[in-house]
Parts: C-alpha cells; sequence; structure tokens
C-alpha cells in the first residue's frame, strides 16, 4: 500500500507512540512481556493501516501478563547465561577463544531473531494464543527461510546500535524495530501455500 507523506509521518508518530508504551509499561519490569506483545501487536494494527483500539490493547496487556513474565524470565534467564559465557569466553578462563566466541555471536544472533519472529507471530495474533507456539513457529520459520531470520535480526541490530549511539531516542526505537521486524517478515516471510 502506498502512503503519501502526511500518513508517514502519522504511522511514525504513531509507531513512536507504541515505543514510549512499552518503555513505560516495562518499567517495573514483570509487565516486560506483556508490554512488549502488546506493543507488537499495536505494531502489526498500524503496519496493516488499520487503527489501534485502546480497549483491545488492554485487554491483550492484561491477558499476556502472566505468561509475559514466565516469558521475560526466560528471556533474562537466557540473557545471563550468555553474557556469563562470553564473558568467560573472552576472559580466557574457558577454552575456545575467537571460535567460540564467533558461534556464541552466532547463536545470539540466531536467539534474537527467533525472538522477534516470535513476538510478530504474537503480534499478528491477539487470541491468548501460547508463547511456546509462537516460538516453535519462529524457530521453524528460521530454519526454512534463514535469510528473513538474518533480516529480522540485522534491523534490529541497527535499532540497537541507534540507541547506543543516541541514548535518548531508545525508548523511540523499540517501536521503530517492532515495525522493522513486522514489515521484513511481512516482505521476507514466505507462508507455505495450503496443501
Amino acid at each position: 500500500m502506498k502512503r503519501d507523506w502526511q500518513e508517514t509521518i502519522t504511522v511514525a508518530a504513531d509507531v513512536a507512540l507504541v515505543g514510549l508504551f512499552v518503555t513505560a509499561a516495562s518499567v517495573p519490569l514483570v509487565t516486560l512481556g506483556a508490554a512488549v506483545r502488546t506493543g507488537s501487536s499495536a505494531v502489526g494494527v498500524i503496519a496493516r493501516g488499520e487503527k489501534v483500539s485502546l480497549p483491545a490493547m488492554w485487554r491483550l496487556f492484561r491477558a499476556s501478563l502472566l505468561r509475559g513474565f514466565v516469558a521475560s524470565l526466560a528471556v533474562l534467564a537466557l540473557a545471563l547465561l550468555l553474557a556469563f559465557n562470553v564473558d568467560a569466553v573472552a576472559g580466557g578462563r574457558v577454552p575456545g577463544g575467537s571460535p567460540a566466541l564467533a558461534g556464541t555471536g552466532v547463536a545470539v544472533v540466531v536467539l534474537l531473531s527467533i525472538g522477534l519472529l516470535g513476538l510478530v507471530r504474537l503480534g499478528r495474533d491477539p487470541s491468548p494464543s501460547s508463547w511456546r507456539e509462537a516460538l516453535r513457529w519462529a524457530a521453524r520459520t528460521a530454519w526454512r527461510q534463514p535469510g528473513a531470520a538474518a533480516a529480522v535480526a540485522g534491523v534490529s541490530a541497527v535499532a540497537a546500535a541507534l540507541a547506543l549511539f543516541i541514548p535518548l531516542t531508545a525508548p523511540l526505537l523499540v517501536g521503530y524495530a517492532l515495525y522493522a521486524a513486522h514489515a521484513v517478515t511481512a516482505r521476507l516471510v514466505k507462508t507455505p501455500s495450503p496443501a
């Protein structure tokens, strides 16, 4: 769908507001998963050219609190494990050196792409479907279409780099990273045709 410049500015502002919402709603940390899923859903609605329903987003946020909390704990545990691994290999406490560090980097990129594809899947499906189901779909998609998975990881890496260089923009970039993940997935991920 081709947009004129006014619609483009409106979409950009809406996506930035989603980023601000996700950042603010994530401050208590226990709400991180629910905030990110709700943000992904809102961005999915915006990407389709529809209007975001605040009552629907509020219901989705509340329905995602428990599962989102469990998912946040799992992501935090995985991030700590990867950070410990990188620190141990980089510090020379574990054999392997550069190849082990490169392997850990590849694992981080793969896990990041699977996580983002899972968020896109959750954002497209407003029902309280399983987070595990979304991750299974994301893992299958990353396996079958590694180029699309790499592109999703790449756009998130660009957003993360911008947030590091200009920290003030980090809350806005959350929304733009979600939007980019939705746009790349919509364009590059081929859904299998029915048999």
